[in-house]
């Protein structure tokens, strides 16, 4: 006896196929970063050790760190709405944005749909596996200048493929020039303290993958 298949079949095996594709042709398997974001750092509480009111003068610091100083991922004073460094909307997971080339080429004749639902499907696979940077800012404490960063993470809270398996993940990163509080070791009366330059790393780009 002949079995047929139901459409519904037909349409799940159809877009997984597709999208298995499409996940090839994007290279979507790139080698993950296990160490980003950075995790937070355990300061000596010695209050020797922290910087004084003249050691933070932002005039210094500014003329210091030069044409280093990167506003759009760091802020010298907590982020507000209002004054530059609040986190941008395109951040914002729940706008897809423009479908990618790639998705927009797939083809679906096989599924003898609208036009109409070509498009829905299209945008509809485009935000499932789509992997946006999640942007928050950070206080790295008095020992940093800037001491705001902001930082990047990738969603882990669903699998980004079909079938699941894949999750977003870390593939691109930006250096952020700070000036670092640093101690030279020995006794406190000798102590040399001064700003050194530090690279503090941010995700910039997330992708699904293995």
């Amino acid at each position: 006896m002949e079995m047929k298949a139901s459409p519904v079949l037909v349409f799940c095996v159809s877009v997984t196929l597709h999208l298995v594709i499409a996940q090839l042709q994007l290279r979507v398997r790139p080698s993950p970063s296990d160490h980003l974001p950075v995790p937070d750092l355990h300061e000596d509480p010695d209050p020797a050790l922290q910087p004084g009111e003249r050691d933070l003068s932002p005039r210094l610091l500014r003329r210091k760190l030069g044409s280093s100083f990167d506003p759009v991922f760091s802020s010298i004073g907590p982020p507000t709405r209002g004054n530059g460094s609040e986190i941008p909307r395109e951040d914002d997971p729940g706008a897809p944005g423009a479908i990618p080339r790639e998705f927009q080429q797939l083809n679906f004749t096989a599924l003898k749909v609208a036009t109409k639902t070509e498009r829905r499907m299209r945008r509809w696979m485009w935000s499932y596996t789509r992997c946006p940077v999640l942007s928050m800012w950070k206080d790295l404490g008095v020992r940093f200048w800037p001491r705001y960063v902001k930082e990047g993470q990738c969603s882990t809270e669903r699998s980004c493929s079909l079938p699941e398996g894949m999750f977003c993940k870390p593939v691109q990163s930006v250096s952020v020039t700070l000036l670092r509080w640093h101690c030279q070791q020995g006794s406190r009366a000798l102590k040399r303290c001064a700003w050194i330059r530090a690279h503090y790393p941010v995700i910039s780009q997330c992708a699904c993958a293995c």
